[in-house]
């Protein structure tokens, strides 16, 4: 029985310090842009360039990195620098094109690095490990996001809006320094007849322009691209209805809340992530998948029925056990769905590209319902979304795991796979 890969610090280090960085791309953007005395429009435009950027790029960076095979490592060392040095611009050159250019810039390069770290962790962890490395990729990533918020709101507060900036330009060195520390990828030629149907080590030639529509005529991925949707819909509109009955009900009081509000999902990935992806190696997708689902539409009831704002913030706990499970899932069932082909991440990009539509449905349509017949009906439409997704789940995605890929208990042998990390262990 196939067997884990020893745990990647590598690995680790680069999804917590990848996402230290990604902090200062979120709200500190807007703060920083409106003390420069941009117009509401023009922070706008540039944030919706940049959303634009990433649509657009989900599916041609899934081909780049398919196509790149054993060479896709230096997609990380790319898609870092950008992110690293396009910071530097902002503090320096707040001005519109300079902006818009390098929000643009960073988008793409972020929409790439997502992708990038996925396959490189399937090619790391082998399929056995895989889940439970997704886990680790989540959980390192939800600390990363949760110490971000912490260092640059304080920066931002006791030193300058540009600090944020400098700050997550200062982490690009121990970015790149934890890309070397990658492990070799798992099937090595010595032992590659036990990686025989391992998707990136297939024989199959380079994927073309056409293997996005190849992928969709494949039913199954089809009906898991609706079910993400549906996921995202129902889960991203709902801090943001939350945030504003909070605001109208406490006034001045309501911030401590609302970061609460972020902070409680952050620390639950971080907790169950690991375990989440464990237990999809052990059980197989759809349970997990069916309860992480489930966990949208009880969020979004428990927000329509309960007005106590502290009583909320335990709710929130649903927000981090379905973000985790859809952290985990997306690009493990993607693995599995591509299993002995390399469209893996031309898949993860179509995947993305439907939950990206999800999102942005997601806060036009709680929006509209919201204005027209009150908060409490935004709620419930987001609670029937996903009662959909679990229900898509449940009945028509069939469960993806292919057998005899539950993990053994017993101890690894390293040597089996060669050392787990190590400076300059990286791909040809």
């Amino acid at each position: 029985m196939t067997r884990p890969a020893p745990v990647d610090r590598g690995l680790d280090a680069l999804n917590l310090v990848a996402a230290t960085m990604g902090t200062a791309y979120g709200a500190f953007i807007p703060v920083f842009l409106a003390g420069q005395a941009w117009t509401q429009t023009h922070i706008g435009l540039a944030l919706t360039i940049a959303t634009l950027v990433s649509t657009l790029c989900q599916v041609p960076a899934g081909l780049w990195v398919d196509h790149a095979g054993p060479k896709r490592r230096r997609a990380l060392w790319a898609s870092i620098t950008i992110i690293g040095l396009t910071p530097l611009v902002l503090a320096a050159l707040p001005r519109p094109l300079p902006v818009m250019l390098a929000l643009a810039l960073q988008s793409a390069a972020g929409t790439l690095l997502s992708p990038t770290i996925a396959a490189v962790s399937l090619a790391v962890a082998g399929s056995a490990g895989f889940g439970e490395r997704l886990g680790r990729n989540a959980r390192y990533g939800s600390i990363g996001a949760g110490v971000g918020a912490a260092v640059m709101g304080v920066s931002s507060t006791w030193l300058s809006h540009q600090a944020v900036f400098l700050i997550a330009a200062a982490l690009l060195p121990a970015a790149l320094l934890a890309i070397t520390r990658i492990g070799p990828d798992r099937a090595t030629p010595r032992h590659r007849h036990r990686h025989r149907h391992h998707p990136s080590q297939t024989s199959e030639e380079p994927p073309g322009w056409r293997a996005p529509f190849a992928l969709l005529k494949d039913h199954r991925i089809l009906i898991f691209a609706a079910a993400l949707m549906l996921f995202q819909l129902a889960s991203i509109a709902v801090l943001q209805l939350a945030a504003v009955a909070v605001t109208a009900r406490m006034g001045a009081r309501s911030g401590l809340v609302i970061a609460a509000f972020i902070i409680v999902p952050q620390a639950m990935v971080a907790l169950a992530a690991p375990w989440i992806g464990a237990m999809a190696e052990r059980h197989g997708r759809r349970p997990v998948l069916i309860a992480g689902f489930a966990t949208t539409a009880l969020r979004a009831l428990g927000f329509m029925l309960i007005s106590n704002p502290f009583t909320l913030i335990g709710v929130q706990i649903l927000e981090g056990a379905g973000g985790a499970a859809f952290g985990v899932m997306m690009p493990l069932v993607a693995a599995d769905l591509t299993r002995g082909t390399r469209r893996y991440t031309v898949c993860l990009g179509l995947l993305g590209l439907a939950a990206t539509a999800g999102a942005a449905l997601s806060t036009v349509l709680a929006g509209f319902v919201a204005d027209r017949m009150g908060r409490p009906a935004a709620f419930l439409v987001l609670a029937l979304a996903g009662l959909a997704a679990t229900l898509l789940v449940a009945f028509a995605l069939p469960e993806t795991r292919p057998a005899g890929l539950a993990i053994s208990p017993e101890p690894q042998d390293a040597d089996a796979n060669g050392p787990s990390k190590g400076p300059g262990a990286r791909e040809g």
